[in-house]
């Protein structure tokens, strides 16, 4: 049984009791020693006590299911003579990466791959143990350092991750308890959220764009798409005689067939076509996407035009102790995705139907795709030329 004791300078009583391995631990209850009367400060004791009893609970659980694992081996190797798959975090990290790599988008198998990269590493000799001695203390320990040199937000889509993948173990039976389930998200720093541009501030940034990226500007407003998607659109991607832009998107592998809004569509007649249907509409960004399998470096370059617009502070693209790459657009509430919003919002404004404004942009959400019935085409139509021209005077 757990039991309570003090130290001669904490104001809280402190818990002892036995963790999964057999070791004695100490762990403060953060209950006052002392209350304001007797009657207060045994109160306190049994509340200390209470949490006291339930640490020492929660360690005899997870040693009932370190043991429950044995015993099911053992019963697997009397019954059918084979031993029960044991892995390490590393070969489970392999194998969990290698079935990914087909059924997701390669920015996002990039995301994965270096965060459980950077888990091992984290980890250290711990990776070549077996899989089932992870504990939640491991994915806390893990979470609280990228916490230090990373945004909050960029932290949390890590942890989604790793509850991914310790999910993916527990199904397949290497370990019981997922030590992810009861690690909570960090609180993010505080910050402008992601907000819609203004039609100036629009004007603004076209204005100090080149070429290439006032086209991209133009097809992140007027088609509410991804940074990814507009950068590695291709001449057979839009088909001018229907006014449509077909495309598959990179994130959810979601087909989108989208009416050309008149502005877009004006601006699409006037770019030098190419007798290559493959061939990019954004070359430079295109190649870039390709390369490096991921859509960082342009929303950098984005975020350089941002400043040079007056819309957001010079960022040095280097990460600074405590901030991660999104703080920049944290600071300021505006990045290149910021035109899908820009687009949602143009369209409700507009007075479009929330069902049609969804489907134009090809949201992802399930819920809203339950939620939602198809779209007809002439809706879609309907919503396209509710934009307006931001390139007019």
């Amino acid at each position: 049984m757990a039991f309570l004791w003090q130290l001669p300078d904490s104001r809280f009583w402190i818990a002892r009791f036995t963790d999964i391995s057999g070791k004695r631990r100490n762990r403060s209850t953060k209950v006052p020693i002392k209350g304001a009367t007797r009657a207060e400060t045994d109160t306190n004791r049994k509340q200390a006590q209470k949490i006291a009893d339930s640490f020492e609970s929660a360690s005899r659980k997870r040693q009932t299911a370190t043991r429950l694992r044995s015993v099911i081996a053992e019963l697997q190797k009397e019954i059918t003579g084979e031993e029960l798959a044991s892995h390490t975090v590393r070969q489970f990290v392999g194998d969990w990466l290698n079935e990914k790599r087909a059924s997701v988008a390669p920015g996002s198998f990039n995301f994965y791959e270096a965060h459980l990269d950077k888990f091992i590493a984290h980890l250290g000799e711990k990776a070549d143990a077996d899989i089932a001695e992870i504990t939640r203390d491991d994915i806390t320990g893990f979470r609280n350092a990228e916490a230090k040199t990373l945004a909050g937000k960029t932290v949390n889509h890590g942890l989604k991750v790793l509850r991914m993948f310790f999910k993916n173990a527990k199904r397949d039976l290497a370990l019981l308890e997922n030590p992810c389930e009861f690690v909570d998200t960090i609180r993010q720093r505080g910050g402008s959220e992601r907000r819609p541009f203004t039609l100036p501030e629009l004007k603004a940034v076209l204005s100090v764009a080149d070429e290439e990226w006032r086209s991209m500007i133009l097809f992140g407003l007027y088609t509410g798409q991804r940074l990814g998607d507009v950068a590695t659109l291709t001449w057979q991607n839009v088909d001018l005689a229907r006014g449509e832009i077909r495309m598959v998107t990179r994130k959810t592998g979601k087909r989108l067939i989208l009416p050309i809004a008149p502005p877009l569509l004006k601006h699409l007649e006037g770019m030098p076509s190419s007798d290559d249907p493959a061939a990019p509409l954004h070359p430079r960004a295109s190649d870039t996407v390709t390369r490096q399998g991921k859509s960082g470096n342009l929303s950098n370059q984005f975020g350089d035009l941002l400043a040079q617009a007056g819309l957001r502070e010079k960022q040095a693209h280097r990460k600074t102790h405590g901030e991660g790459r999104g703080v920049g657009s944290a600071k300021s509430g505006l990045s290149f995705h910021c035109l899908r919003h820009t687009a949602v919002s143009l369209l409700k404004e507009a007075g479009i139907p929330a069902s049609v404004v969804m489907e134009y942009v090809g949201h992802d959400s399930e819920q809203m795709s339950q939620h939602y019935t198809h779209t007809g085409t002439e809706a879609m139509t309907k919503a396209a030329a509710a934009f307006p021209d931001i390139l007019k005077a």
